[in-house]
């Protein structure tokens, strides 16, 4: 078993608490699907958000999922001109068997654009 890092990004539609649970919550279903991922193979994750996101945590869709033994934090992006708006970003630690050549690692909808050359 080896720690691995699987990176995630979601654009939201608008910054409403619900939206984000929403779509917080789908990314990290798809990076534990398409990784073929259990909860108990999560050591840790870590969110950010860009600055115009403010009306809840990212990390609370992880404990709505009930990622609740799992520590997370949540952090801001930086504030770079012309950077995609409304955007969550994750980076979770995993163990895994998994090479990292065969990690996928998830970008939903429009933050596809953020890393082309991974993006699944």
């Amino acid at each position: 078993m080896a720690v691995r890092a699987v990176r995630g990004a979601v654009q939201l539609e608008r910054d409403e608490a619900g939206h984000m649970g929403e779509q917080v919550g789908a990314l990290l279903t798809a990076v534990l699907e398409r990784n073929d991922l259990t909860q108990d193979d999560l050591i840790s994750i870590w969110f950010t958000a860009t600055p115009d996101l403010h009306s809840d945590f990212p990390a609370a869709a992880a404990r709505g999922l009930g990622i609740v033994d799992v520590p997370l934090i949540c952090a801001q992006e930086l504030d770079i001109e012309g950077a995609l708006p409304r955007v969550v970003r994750i980076l979770a630690h995993i163990d895994t068997d998994r090479a990292r050549s065969e990690i996928t690692h998830v970008y939903l909808g429009a933050a596809a654009a953020l890393r082309k050359d991974i993006a699944q």
